[in-house]
């Protein structure tokens, strides 16, 4: 996994746009957020193999915001949030934002590296996506409903197959903005979360082909 870290991190990355909605972040009032894209072994591979794993031996940890929330309400996203004056670093803002919102055991989390910021016009964010292995997985489950409404852990595999995958569209008067999509566990995840799956997907060429015609509402 540290491999496949330094891969993502290393440039060529495109940042995956926010572009479902129509406004531009503004420079002078965008606040530092940071997101945790935190790995680990499924259940039935071995996390300490000495090898590296194949994208069908990982999961993903995901979050789905609770419905009532002012900001993309239940919509499926990392955990993650806004930048604390008391965070050391991007990266500590979103270890913290993770164990306030799903409980993990920081302990059996590393931090592998950052991928590059990515602008989140609706919320005013920039967010920096933390990439993070987990060594030793920890029980985890909502903490607040008023900020979560499950936890989950998604494998790999089922994001890259193409049964799972859509493109999701929003119109917004005369225009139709457009994300990457995946139905997985019962929720559609797209927009600034897809993005990022999307494209990191892409860089480390994990993606298998998809037909991107098959269109579905962003629900909205």
């Amino acid at each position: 996994m540290v491999a496949i870290a330094q891969k993502a991190a290393s440039g060529g990355l495109d940042a995956a746009r926010d572009d479902h909605w129509p406004r531009p972040l503004d420079p002078r009032t965008a606040r530092q957020a940071a997101v945790l894209l935190l790995f680990g072994a499924l259940d039935d591979v071995p996390a300490a193999s000495g090898k590296p794993l194949a994208p069908a031996g990982l999961d993903v940890l995901l979050i789905e915001r609770a419905a009532t929330l002012t900001d993309h309400p239940g919509q499926v996203a990392f955990p993650g949030g806004g930048v604390d004056a008391g965070d050391a670093s991007v990266d500590a803002t979103a270890l913290r934002e993770a164990v306030e919102e799903t409980g993990l055991d920081p302990a059996g989390v590393q931090i592998l590296g950052r991928l590059p910021e990515v602008a989140l016009p609706v919320s005013n964010f920039m967010v920096t996506p933390v990439l993070a292995w987990w060594t030793a997985p920890s029980a985890v489950a909502v903490v607040d409903y008023g900020e979560s409404a499950q936890v989950f852990r998604v494998p790999v595999r089922d994001l890259l197959d193409p049964d799972n995958r859509y493109t999701a569209t929003l119109n917004r008067g005369p225009r139709t903005f457009s994300s990457p999509a995946f139905l997985v566990n019962g929720v559609l995840v797209w927009g600034f979360t897809a993005g990022i799956l999307s494209r990191l997907f892409e860089h480390l060429h994990w993606s298998v082909p998809w037909d991107a015609d098959r269109i579905i509402a962003a629900p909205l």
